[in-house]
């Protein structure tokens, strides 16, 4: 009799327990998700209804508030731009941090230690302590450039490329951390077997780790997407031209511009279209994000 109370009183806790954290995540999911569909909502809104009642549904769907923002607020040319930044970015990430991460989990040499330290030091950096310092470099180093005739025009700030290769720089040491975490748990006999079918290091790494690291690279590349898409502070201080700036540096300015304009509707729907690929990115690659957090974790 005593161990069936024990038995009920432990199913009712764990029953308490599992409503109790259910309540909480439904909480927290309401918290998270009523932002994006209350601006989503206010998107389709005229700047009457707007001012009206902020809190209410439109009256109606009013989709030219999305012309306005694309073609008015210039967000389709800063969208593009968006587009080159992130896919060059990731391009960058990519070809710097998986051979980087691959000799230093499955390699042993003298100076690893060294470099493995200088990489875990990368993480306290942030992008806005040394955005001016390397800003002043590359205009410096372009000024030098530019005595020469060969190089006269030659443009190293508002250029989109060299943007986008300081933007994978500055996300390397958190990507290198995680893949590094991911490969070193991969076991050595997958390598053995390679070498005896004759593979160098390069085709081990390209035919062997990188297929087996599939959930670590997807992780990787939506956290980076999401950095690259949304980065701001080396956006405004490199990309001063117009016909090179970003969707946040061209949602500022809609921003400034559509509220002495009263625009509110395209205001809200510049925000939309800034977050609307990130959503749609994360919903296709969920699973595998999960499961590569989730391995990442238990390997690193």
């Amino acid at each position: 009799m005593a161990a069936d109370a024990i038995s009920k009183k432990a199913k009712h806790h764990k029953t308490l327990l599992k409503v109790v954290t259910r309540i909480v995540l439904i909480a927290f999911t309401v918290v998270v998700l009523f932002p994006i569909l209350w601006t989503v909502m206010t998107s389709f809104k005229t700047s009457t209804e707007f001012l009206t009642s902020a809190w209410t549904l439109p009256s109606t769907l009013h989709v030219q508030n999305y012309v306005n923002a694309w073609n008015t607020g210039n967000l389709g040319a800063n969208f593009i731009n968006s587009i080159i930044v992130t896919a060059l970015g990731l391009c960058f990430m990519l070809v710097l941090a998986v051979p980087l991460a691959y000799v230093t989990s499955r390699m042993k040499f003298k100076v690893r230690g060294i470099v493995n330290f200088v990489v875990m030091a990368g993480l306290f950096i942030s992008q806005t302590y040394i955005a001016v310092p390397v800003f002043t470099m590359i205009s410096s180093f372009q000024r030098y450039l530019n005595e020469y005739v060969i190089f006269q025009d030659l443009r190293l700030t508002n250029n989109l490329v060299i943007y986008a290769l300081i933007c994978a720089v500055s996300t390397l040491p958190f990507t290198v951390y995680l893949l590094r975490g991911y490969m070193s748990g991969i076991p050595k006999d997958y390598e053995e077997a390679a070498g005896i079918d004759g593979c160098g290091l390069w085709a081990t790494m390209l035919r062997v780790i990188v297929p087996m690291s599939k959930s670590a690279l997807v992780t990787v590349v939506m956290f980076d997407f999401m950095s690259y898409w949304n980065e701001f502070p080396l956006a405004q201080i490199f990309l001063t031209d117009s016909s090179v700036k970003t969707l946040p540096i061209g949602l500022q300015n809609l921003m400034e511009t559509q509220k002495f304009a009263t625009d509110w509707g395209a205001m809200f729907a510049g925000m939309v279209i800034v977050m609307l690929p990130t959503i749609v990115l994360y919903c296709i690659v969920q699973k595998r994000l999960t499961q590569g957090i989730s391995m990442g974790g238990l390997k690193g």
